[in-house]
């Protein structure tokens, strides 16, 4: 099948069958759309694999392993689509709010990212070895950086209507863009290194002066590029060309953080802050701003429901290999207690900025694993590692999803009621 399908094809039919699953929940079970596409893909992968048990023939599995297969998650998530959705996130971040929150947003989404990757690989290889798999310490602190990145598209949307500070709602924003970009980062340095390749000797220092390059040079760039951004809006008042110098802002900043040697995911970030902040505050008129946000909500919109489709499909993966999903049921709790440590420290040490009782909750069970987690683990070379891995990032996605996006509303009412 994937012989015949180029990109757009793929495109076509993954942006089609969401639409299709969108419109069916619309109508009938009305659930939050990134639950109500994830629960999708994965009753067509349970449908697929009792049709193939039922009917041998039919090959449904290999037409679906093909199809996905098809696509390379490493460019068209972590090149293509994480520009966009972090980009757009940055959009709706308040900087006054975000510069109050500085250090415990710098915190969480730097040091917490590496206690959390730490934590993880740690309590990976006791799981793993529970279970008669030898996983190198290498590749547990690839599995660490890779479940670390959170998502809480879900969230943030649930947060607005609430009572919730403004400050939390920043800090819960900002820290989920920023720890996606430093993730990336991490998790290239440490695959880099376990592959013992270009960095495969790559000690302490080295490993955090290519941090630095990557993350700061890649903050530099965002800058750069929104100012310019800015200056370019400002001189100007046409709607459709101020969206096509954001497009342009994405799709052309990206390409050149990739010769330059630096995060795209972090320059697209601080660029959509920005603008956010000073192209659409101070650079365009009302309708400007209204069609621009608009647009970019709706661009947000198509990747996040494409996203969450493909890693419901994602449910294949588990086929042949049942027995790894004990090993991915028992990374679900490792990875909670080490999202909760990885938060703890700076919550505490900032308690007077942001109430505990509502932070530490919020950012511990909010902290959704999404499509950037999923689209790191597929990009590992294959092998079993690679299968052990693929499944607990799976697991540990679905269950972040479905189980913990179910409950955030009601967290989220007891603990920052609905504004009267």
């Amino acid at each position: 099948m994937s012989a015949h399908l180029d990109a757009f094809a793929i495109a076509s039919i993954v942006v089609v069958a969401a639409a299709a699953a969108g419109y069916l929940n619309h109508l009938t079970f009305r659930l939050p759309q990134t639950i109500a596409l994830t629960l999708t893909g994965a009753a067509a992968s349970v449908v697929v694999v009792a049709a193939d048990a039922l009917v041998p023939g039919l090959a449904l599995s290999t037409t679906i392993r093909a199809f996905l297969d098809a696509i390379d998650f490493k460019t068209a998530l972590l090149n293509v689509m994480l520009s966009f959705l972090l980009f757009a996130g940055a959009l709706h971040i308040d900087l006054h709010q975000m510069r109050r929150g500085q250090w415990p947003i710098a915190i969480l989404s730097t040091l917490g990212v590496v206690i959390s990757t730490v934590v993880v690989a740690l309590g990976f290889g006791v799981i793993t070895r529970a279970f008669g798999i030898e996983v190198p310490f290498a590749w547990r602190l690839v599995f660490g950086a890779l479940i670390s990145p959170t998502d809480p598209v879900a969230v943030i949307a649930l947060l607005q209507p609430s009572a919730a500070p403004k400050l939390l709602k920043t800090t819960v924003a900002a820290e989920s863009l920023f720890n996606d970009g430093v993730g990336v980062v991490v998790f290239t340095i440490l695959l880099a290194a376990a592959l013992g390749g270009t960095y495969g000797a790559i000690g302490p220092m080295q490993g955090l002066r290519m941090f630095a390059q990557e993350a700061f040079g890649g903050a530099g760039l965002g800058l750069a590029l929104g100012l310019v951004g800015y200056w370019t809006m400002r001189s100007i008042e046409d709607y459709v060309t101020e969206a096509l110098i954001t497009v342009a802002i994405v799709m052309g900043g990206y390409s050149l953080a990739v010769p330059l040697g630096v995060s795209g995911p972090v320059a697209m970030a601080v660029a959509g802050l920005v603008i956010g902040n000073f192209a659409v505050t101070q650079a365009m008129t009302e309708i400007t701003r209204d069609h621009l946000m608009k647009f970019w909500d709706l661009i947000d919109h198509i990747l996040n429901a494409a996203l969450f489709l493909l890693i419901g499909l994602q449910g294949i993966a588990l086929i042949g290999a049942p027995g790894l999903l004990l090993v991915g049921l028992a990374c679900v709790p490792l990875v909670l207690v080490a999202r909760g440590l990885s938060v703890a420290p700076p919550l505490l040490l900032w308690r007077r900025l942001l109430v505990f009782g509502q932070a530490f909750p919020l950012l511990t069970w909010g902290g959704l694993r999404g499509g950037i987690c999923i689209a790191m683990a597929l990009a590992l070379p294959h092998g079993p590692t690679r299968d052990v891995i693929l499944v607990a990032t799976y697991v540990v996605v679905m269950f972040s999803v479905i189980v913990q996006g179910s409950t955030m509303e009601r967290l989220i009412r007891r603990i920052a009621p609905p504004r009267a």
